[in-house]
């Protein structure tokens, strides 16, 4: 069997992704974290030996040595939030001998992994990062549509979320540029914007409906321009179930760019509880969109909209598709390139939404 250890195993996305493989006949699962009592409570609930949850710290520095004696075939690797970490974990599943994903969703941390391609390489294992709705689903909708265009010259993508809060990691991780400056490619130049700004409308199909959006931070932004080098322009935003939510966000926001606040993080445990008790008044369905622009191949200009709808707050399922579809690819032997690789290129999006059967989640293809 392929042993696959979950780091951050019962977190919001990783006890999601341990709930799809649980079941796999070719998968030995192993829930990890620091806490050995909620690890082994979730391998119970999925009706796993309960030593098949154990405590494991992702950042110790005997982590490769955790790993070799565990046999370990694949790390899978939630414990975010990804800005501001380093490779530690990574590094040490390639000394072990294992498969490396995440599902970091740091545009440096993405975009960087690749310097860990030569050290995958040299010991025959497959190592991505961003294997999450940005930009592993995002890239293969590129990919899908590629072949009706001649030229594509911009892609602009969103996501508005459901009621459902996620992990707190999460939150730090996403509100940690509130207000903060990056760069985006538009109209063929690098222009500054500003996190959660730059506020939108976009409507949904039903039933998801409108929403507000505003400006993310996000790997797509420097990873596309390189994939997809006709493209003068990568935009993406995101938004919150609640207008009242987001609004207070991009308030906090502007509050940072005008250096009255210093940073939105010290206000994310709180909202974070407020978010949870909110859920039952907010809207349940979420949606994701790929808008593509360009030249078709008859010469003409060419317009494809893209979009995935959820309900029942199944959502948050949604960045778990492609660690799900990678893992089952591994265990089952299927061959996956050596080295070290943002995911894209990997998974098609019939294989990323296969892995979500069973949610109420429905693609609405262009």
């Amino acid at each position: 069997m392929h042993t696959t250890l979950v780091l951050g195993g019962y977190g919001f996305f990783g006890s999601r992704i341990c709930q799809a493989l649980a079941s796999n006949k070719a998968i030995h699962l192993l829930i990890g974290g620091r806490d050995v009592v909620q690890a082994q409570t979730l391998a119970s609930k999925l009706s796993l030996n309960t030593d098949q949850g154990i405590a494991i710290d992702a950042h110790a520095p005997d982590l490769a040595q955790r790993l070799k004696a565990l046999n370990v075939d694949t790390v899978i690797h939630t414990a975010g939030p990804f800005q501001g970490q380093d490779y530690s974990v990574a590094r040490s599943a390639i000394g072990a001998g294992a498969n490396y994903i995440d599902l970091a969703d740091g545009r440096e941390f993405v975009a960087g992994i690749a310097e860990l391609d030569s050290a995958a390489r040299d010991q025959g294992v497959f190592v991505t990062s961003g294997a999450s709705s940005l930009p592993a689903l995002s890239s293969a909708v590129v990919d899908r549509y590629l072949s009706r265009f001649s030229r594509i010259e911009s892609i602009r993508h969103g996501i508005g979320s459901g009621a459902r809060a996620p992990g707190l990691a999460t939150m730090r991780g996403v509100f940690g540029y509130c207000g903060k400056a990056f760069s985006r490619l538009q109209a063929g130049r690098w222009q500054t914007t500003r996190g959660w700004l730059d506020l939108t409308c976009y409507r949904f199909p039903s039933p998801v409906g409108a929403r507000l959006l505003g400006s993310c931070d996000v790997p797509d932004l420097v990873l596309f321009p390189h994939r997809y080098p006709d493209v003068h322009t990568v935009v993406f935003h995101a938004g919150f179930a609640s207008p009242l939510g987001h609004l207070f966000v991009w308030c906090v926001s502007q509050l940072v760019r005008m250096h009255l606040l210093s940073s939105a993080r010290p206000l994310v445990k709180p909202l974070h509880t407020i978010s949870q008790w909110m859920e039952p008044w907010v809207s349940d369905k979420g949606g994701m969109f790929v808008s593509l622009e360009g030249v078709g191949i008859d010469g003409q200009p060419l317009k494809l909209d893209w979009h995935l709808v959820a309900a029942q707050n199944h959502g948050p399922h949604i960045p778990c598709g492609a660690s799900i579809a990678l893992a089952v690819k591994l265990a089952r032997g299927d061959k996956l390139p050596h080295g070290a690789m943002p995911c894209m290129g990997l998974l098609t999006v019939e294989e990323y939404l296969a892995a979500l059967q069973g949610f109420d989640v429905r693609e609405i293809p262009a």
